[in-house]
């Protein structure tokens, strides 16, 4: 198997989106609720300050942890966007759109709005 540089980059990307969407994104959260619970705490500054914890034992726990950590989810996500791209090519216009998406998240991260 030989990928060439545009199609890494195209993985590299939609990887990357596929990643941020499963872990950050408010669209997905419902996949995220089953395996967390938000806490919402104030600190001293009376500022409130949320964090997540994670639901359950077992498959649950594990599912929870990996969906808490992007590095985790990143490393699946990749395996995911790998094979589909090479053993169900009809979805390659879809990790295209991810890629696109994920340059833009990119770019809005290096050049914000005021």
């Amino acid at each position: 198997m030989s990928i060439n540089w545009l199609d890494f980059i195209l993985l590299v990307l939609a990887s990357y989106r596929v990643t941020n969407l499963l872990v950050y994104d408010s669209i997905t959260e419902w996949v995220r609720r089953p395996f967390h619970r938000i806490v919402v705490e104030e600190n001293d500054d009376g500022e409130q300050e949320k964090y997540i914890e994670i639901k359950g034992k077992g498959i649950q726990a594990f599912i929870g942890e990996l969906l808490s950590c992007h590095w985790c989810t990143g490393v699946w996500a990749s395996a995911l966007v790998l094979l589909t791209f090479i053993y169900v090519p009809i979805l390659i216009p879809l990790w295209i759109i991810f890629a696109i998406s994920g340059g833009a998240s990119l770019l809005m991260s290096i050049f914000p709005r005021e």
